[in-house]
């Protein structure tokens, strides 16, 4: 169908913004002004087994932790769903596993849904405030790149992203786009900043008006194969701000090639922009920061011996001197224990996100950069010397 057509059908209906809005629905969201919506308390069966899965949030806005959570924090963790651990119970993250191993509390303001720029943000907020820690884990995954550069996700995934209305989600947010016409990154607040706002999503004028020139998400639904035009000038104007070659011709399958690498390119260029900014606000602040990567996808790819599509990501870690961590290639490295196809070893580990024993997986996995990192060591690898410790700190208050 037409772009405009496509962004119309995504209207919402009053009711699905009344329920959530509504402070006693049991939803999986709700509303927040700047980055469009956060964790709530809900329980999906969505888990191990066809399990429920408990999913709680706390009044700062962080998953309920509960490993050490009474004693001094020093690492705030950030990012979508895979850092929010969606899929399991509040204490089956990777964070609460860690957090047990090293004996001190790792806060998870992962949000399922989010892009790099949207945790960044989140990020910013959350550092700036009491809550702040010195140590800061920005976790990337897949197609995160993009949706950094959307002003609303929904609009793209309202087909099949939320089958019932208690997980709505992904309704408008700040984000990044490049200006045309200065060339240049631009960092947008939230469109629909109050819940009274979030009603004018079921206009579909004002749906159409509002994203009509979102270049990313014409080109995301034209490659794929949800829409069947685009703005070629305008994308054109794009490619040359990106150093990507134009688009041309009138064969569809060329043009969806074509419109692909000036969407590859838009979106890693979002993401070195953001990690610029990330790297610059942890320096001011005098904090340290972390970025992990994974994607199920990548990995995949890559222990069948294909090249990985966010390799320009990698590099600009790489050649910038980042301290990052990829668990893609610790995942690659463990295939080679297995005589297994590949869909079966990631099935030892995911249920869609990780399980518990791939939250547990990757906690360890990561564990040796994290002490390495930690300065003092964590109590757990201190020396005996150093590791007098006063139980009555570990100890409940009541006993």
């Amino acid at each position: 169908m037409k772009f405009t057509d496509f962004v119309r059908e995504s209207t919402l209906k009053k009711e699905d913004v009344d329920r959530f809005l509504d402070p006693n629905a049991s939803n999986w969201a709700k509303f927040d002004p700047e980055v469009g919506y956060t964790l709530s308390n809900f329980m999906p069966r969505d888990g191990l087994d066809k399990s429920l899965t408990i999913s709680t949030a706390q009044p700062n806005g962080a998953r309920t932790s509960c490993i050490y959570a009474h004693r001094p924090c020093r690492i705030n963790t950030y990012g979508n769903s895979f850092t929010q651990c969606h899929q399991v119970s509040d204490h089956e993250t990777w964070q609460e596993y860690l957090a047990a191993h090293l004996g001190e509390p790792i806060r998870n303001f992962g949000m399922g849904g989010f892009g790099v720029y949207q945790a960044y943000r989140r990020m910013l907020r959350t550092e700036a405030s009491a809550l702040g820690a010195e140590y800061v884990i920005l976790y990337i995954w897949g197609d995160d790149h993009y949706r950094s550069l959307l002003r609303c996700r929904h609009v793209f995934t309202h087909r099949w992203a939320w089958k019932h209305a208690s997980m709505f989600h992904a309704n408008f947010w700040a984000n990044l786009e490049l200006d045309l016409d200065s060339g240049k990154f631009v960092e947008r607040d939230n469109m629909l900043p109050t819940p009274e706002s979030l009603y004018r999503m079921t206009d579909p004028d004002f749906m159409v008006n509002a994203v009509k020139d979102d270049w990313m998400l014409q080109m995301m639904t034209f490659v794929e194969d949800m829409t069947e035009d685009v703005d070629v000038k305008s994308l054109n104007r794009l490619a040359e701000v990106l150093g990507c070659v134009g688009i041309a011709g009138s064969e569809r399958k060329a043009l969806q090639a074509q419109v692909r690498v000036v969407y590859d390119a838009y979106a890693f260029a979002a993401t070195r922009y953001i990690l610029d900014r990330a790297a610059a606000f942890v320096g001011t602040h005098r904090k340290k920061l972390l970025v992990a990567l994974y994607c199920p996808q990548v990995t995949r790819t890559m222990i069948l011996g294909g090249p990985r599509y966010e390799q320009p990501v990698v590099d600009y870690l790489r050649e910038r001197e980042f301290h990052y961590f990829d668990m893609n290639l610790v995942h690659v490295e463990d295939f080679k224990q297995f005589n297994l196809p590949v869909d079966q070893y990631m099935k030892r580990y995911s249920i869609g996100h990780y399980s518990p024993k791939g939250n547990h997986f990757f906690a360890f996995a990561i564990k040796d950069d994290v002490v390495e990192w930690l300065d003092p060591k964590p109590i757990t690898y201190r020396t005996d010397e150093q590791a007098r410790i006063d139980f009555d700190g570990y100890l409940p208050a009541e006993r």
